[in-house]
């Protein structure tokens, strides 16, 4: 597949790891908690999106930063520059993906969550123009990026803070305008089995596969998530080089959509990159665990993780939040 540019080179840090990284009870929580963050990426939107109430006390250290950053409807006026880490941080000079383009469409406008790093927005532009030519699709329906000035969401992910994470849907934008509403209502097409052991072959198609191949060979693009079933499908289907496979990640959820993450922007020091994934093409034992019972069914209890509070956010990000 034809690389659509050279342009990133990916700097790498270590700042996240695998569960295959971790232990098996730290696993089993982290994985929880994104399948937990998952699961609300098909709620329905709303035609008539109400503004949060104020809080009544902003300034107190305990305040979640969600709160704080949900509650701004506008990007700051700043160079652009994603600060911090992906599942920590925040966004100066975001930039909003039009809702329409020749190659996309936004879903869930209401949220407001289609603002990114230019360079996400440009990748996801010139991306979306190739997907004609890659599998026939007519384009890409683009689910949440990140909010204005990015931070911590109040529904829906851990990471999407530093606008450098799309979601894809797994749905071909259809050859006509979507209607508000429609935009608002409909869900993506889940392409996972009942039982979570494999694709639904009912749903998924080969041009699924080419689409998450042609992202993955894209150099700026860091990792892409994907429901494990479906990782098992592209390790039983891809042919030839499978190199491409190493950044596919295994992930609980994203049985609707695949997670774009791209790697920070040469030069932005304040942004903070995850290692490298795992040498392989990740196939063997390391999905296999994915699909162990423990896994697929966990024992219900554990306490929640806290909310993220300014504090463990870059000193940085209040300036971000507290900008005109």
């Amino acid at each position: 597949m034809r690389r659509l540019s050279a342009s990133l080179k990916p700097r790498r840090m270590d700042l996240a790891s695998t569960p295959a990284a971790v232990p098996r009870t730290l696993a089993m929580a982290f994985m929880l908690a994104l399948s937990a963050s998952a699961a609300p990426a098909q709620d329905r939107g709303t035609l008539d999106p109400k503004s949060l109430p104020a809080l009544a006390h902003p300034a107190d250290p305990a305040t979640p930063a969600k709160e704080l950053f949900g509650r701004r409807s506008a990007p700051v006026s700043m160079a652009a520059r994603s600060i911090g880490s992906y599942a920590r941080g925040c966004l100066a000079g975001a930039v909003a993906l039009p809702i329409d383009g020749a190659t996309w469409q936004v879903m869930r406008v209401s949220r407001n969550r289609m603002w990114g790093h230019p360079h996400l927005i440009a990748f996801l532009e010139r991306f979306s123009k190739a997907v004609p030519a890659i599998n026939g699709w007519p384009g890409l329906m683009v689910g949440d990026i990140a909010q204005p000035r990015g931070g911590p969401m109040l529904t829906g992910h851990a990471s999407h803070q530093i606008g450098l994470d799309a979601d894809i849907w797994l749905t071909p934008m259809p050859d006509h305008r979507l209607s508000r509403a429609e935009r608002e209502e409909i869900s993506a097409t889940n392409v996972v089995r009942a039982d979570g052991l494999d694709i639904d072959p009912t749903t998924w198609t080969r041009q699924h596969r080419l689409l998450i191949q042609a992202a993955a060979e894209q150099p700026e693009v860091a990792r892409i998530f994907v429901n494990p079933a479906i990782k098992k499908a592209l390790c039983r289907e891809a042919t030839g080089d499978r190199d491409w496979l190493t950044k596919v990640r295994p992930m609980f959820g994203h049985n609707y959509h695949f997670h774009i993450r791209i790697s920070c922007p040469a030069g932005e020091e304040g942004c903070a990159d995850q290692d490298p994934p795992p040498a392989g093409d990740g196939c063997g034992e390391d999905l296999a665990r994915w699909f162990r019972p423990a896994m697929l069914h966990p024992r219900p209890g554990g306490k929640p993780r806290p909310p993220l509070t300014m504090a463990q956010l870059p000193v940085e990000c209040r300036r971000v939040l507290a900008s005109p």
